[in-house]
C-alpha cells in the first residue's frame, strides 16, 4: 500500500479536507500516491491494516457516523465486525482523508494532522 517514504492518501476529491491534505503535501514537495477510495473501495483486510497503523482496534475511528447511510444501515449499536463489513461495502462511510506512511497512518482532519507522519 504505502512505501516507507511515499505517503498514500485515501482521497475524495469532493471533500475540502481531502483536497487540503493533498495541497499541504504539494506545498511541502511531498509526492503521494492518491487512492480514490470511493472508486476503489478498500477491502476489509485493508481497513484492518489502517486501524493497526492508527494504533486502534475501533472501526469508529475511521467511520463517518454523521453520514445518512450510517443511520440507514442502523450502525449506531453495531459491533466491530458489522462496522468493518459496512465500511468495506459502503466506502462513503470511511472518514477522509486517511494518510498512510510506512507503518503509521492518520485521519487528516484537520489536514495539518498529516504533518505528524512527516515529522519523523
Amino acid at each position: 500500500m504505502a512505501t516507507a517514504d511515499r505517503p498514500v492518501v485515501w482521497h475524495n476529491p469532493r471533500c475540502s479536507k481531502s483536497r487540503g491534505a493533498l495541497e499541504l503535501l504539494t506545498e511541502r514537495g511531498v509526492d503521494a500516491d492518491v487512492v480514490r477510495y470511493l472508486d476503489d473501495a478498500p477491502s476489509r483486510a485493508e481497513l484492518e491494516d489502517v486501524l493497526r497503523r492508527l494504533g486502534t482496534d475501533d472501526p469508529r475511528a475511521i467511520t463517518r457516523t454523521g453520514e445518512a447511510r450510517y443511520r440507514e444501515l442502523g450502525l449506531t449499536d453495531a459491533d466491530r465486525d458489522a462496522l468493518l463489513d459496512a465500511l468495506a461495502a459502503n466506502p462513503i462511510l470511511i472518514e477522509r482523508p486517511i494518510v498512510l506512511l510506512g507503518d503509521r497512518a492518520v485521519v487528516a482532519r484537520p489536514p495539518e494532522r498529516l504533518l505528524e507522519l512527516l515529522a519523523d
